[in-house]
């Protein structure tokens, strides 16, 4: 099963593309779409839109995953701008007819390390242990990605 795993952002959003099986579970690609931070918040997020629906027309995952929002922000108007990218990526995953699933972030990080309040270094060393990399993934926006991906694999 190909699952699509993305950290949404509205400057840098992280996406990684996984195949898992009960035997091994493989990544595919991972990396991250940028916006122009000069440009309007519409335009900014029509580029999201774009960049996922190409990443959902060129793997055709069979899922989404998607981390969720925090309930508390130390800044809300983060949180904002993070819900409006997210909106956005879950929109065109439901467009295409793809399920999708969110995951809490202790939830991600308790599935790959066994702690909710794991460091990202934590997470990291985990991801490459778990698949075998020649190194941590980087930027933490991939491995982010690359975490929810992998949670989602372990839940289903």
């Amino acid at each position: 099963m190909k699952i699509l795993g993305i950290d949404p952002g509205l400057q840098i959003c992280g996406y990684a593309v996984i195949e898992a099986d009960r035997n091994q579970t493989k990544l595919l690609e991972a990396g991250v779409c940028r916006t122009d931070p000069k440009k309007p918040i519409e335009k900014r997020l029509v580029q999201i839109a774009q960049d996922i629906n190409l990443l959902l027309e060129k793997f055709k995952p069979a899922c989404v995953a998607v981390e969720d929002l925090y309930s508390h922000y130390s800044h809300p108007k983060t949180a904002i701008l993070m819900g409006h990218a997210r909106g956005v990526i879950l929109a065109q995953a439901c467009k295409v007819g793809t399920d999708v699933k969110s995951f809490a972030a202790t939830r991600i990080k308790k599935s790959l390390t066994g702690n909710g309040r794991a460091s990202k270094l934590q997470v990291q060393r985990s991801i490459k242990s778990l698949l075998c990399l020649a190194n941590v993934p980087e930027p933490p926006d991939v491995a982010d990605a690359i975490a929810v991906a992998l949670c989602c694999a372990n839940m289903i």
